[in-house]
């Protein structure tokens, strides 16, 4: 009787759980389907193909094209990303290895208080600190120098005004590094202690255990905290739309300005009044939910093959 019991709460149990899993992709589905629904006015007059690549966003002749937007998403995450991977991946090898125990507690508590602050501080500290001193110590003297010695680079430099591209990549890597740097640092510390003691026995040196016996075990959690940081940056709103200039136009300056997927939905949502592009800024966040789709399923497969590399099979 018992275990007829155990076996009903088992299967009662599991179906509970199946149930929770189907609620999280039905709402993943709802949403996909809202956000098409709200936009298909845009995209039924312009062609899905033909909004994301337009490159004209006009409200007022009726012209609207993502394309600046996406790429700008993409440019800003991606340059975040690999500006901040690596000193994110050294602030975790240290703090959980070379670090003394208590100087690692430090490290850890500023980098999980990193992750806490909200998105609209860093833009307040972007708005007030940051753009003013890269102006004047960064883009202007570049600026100047480039008259001077290299006048062909000004179209590509832009005007030094301190808001632009330049400093809305900063601005994100400094955000990113906390959640590559926890899941990096959490991989790395759970790595068998077997493996370090076998390296070492072998006569390997401090840098060769951590090279050939800790990230190739600990890779998988660090690409996942890539690109868990790679997620948080492409939906970024408040504190790019804050530093990034907004400007419609395609991003091809270093200084000047730009903009996201996220931070256009942000500027003109209040202010649309016409169908048309009230359905153009949906469909625009229908764009950012494939995106997202589009990374979160590139990291199940690299983690997955990546899996499969460790264990040794083809």
């Amino acid at each position: 009787m018992r275990r007829l019991y155990s076996h009903f709460g088992d299967r009662l149990f599991a179906f509970f759980l199946l149930l929770l899993a189907l609620g999280v992709v039905a709402l993943a589905l709802l949403m996909a389907y809202e956000l098409y629904r709200g936009g298909s006015l845009a995209l039924g007059r312009f062609g899905l193909l033909g909004f994301a690549f337009g490159r004209e966003w006009d409200p007022v002749q009726e012209a609207f094209g993502a394309w600046p937007y996406i790429l700008g998403t993409l440019i800003v995450s991606l340059s975040a990303l690999l500006l901040s991977f690596f000193p994110a991946l050294a602030a975790a090898i240290f703090a959980a290895e070379y670090a003394p125990r208590w100087l690692a507690q430090i490290i850890n508590f500023l980098l999980d208080l990193m992750a806490a602050v909200p998105s609209v501080v860093y833009g307040l500290w972007g708005i007030f600190v940051l753009a003013p001193w890269l102006r004047d110590t960064v883009q202007l003297p570049l600026y100047m120098w480039a008259a001077e010695h290299l006048p062909g680079l000004l179209p590509l430099l832009g005007v030094p005004t301190g808001y632009g591209l330049m400093t809305a990549v900063l601005i994100l890597a400094s955000m990113i590094v906390p959640f590559t740097a926890a899941l990096a640092r959490d991989a790395i510390a759970l790595v068998p202690k077997e493996h370090r003691e076998a390296a070492y026995a072998l006569g390997a040196t401090r840098w060769e255990v951590m090279r050939l016996a800790i990230l190739p075990l600990a890779r998988g959690g660090i690409i996942a905290g890539a690109f868990l940081a790679l997620a948080r940056a492409v939906g970024e709103t408040m504190a790019v739309t804050m530093v990034i200039g907004n400007s419609h136009k395609l991003p091809y300056t270093l200084f000047g300005g730009a903009a996201t997927m996220p931070s256009v939905i942000a500027n003109e949502f209040t202010e649309a009044v016409e169908d048309l592009h009230l359905s153009a800024l949906i469909a625009v966040g229908f764009l950012l939910f494939l995106v997202s789709m589009a990374v979160n399923f590139t990291a199940a497969y690299v983690l997955r093959r990546q899996e499969r590399l460790v264990k040794g099979a083809p």
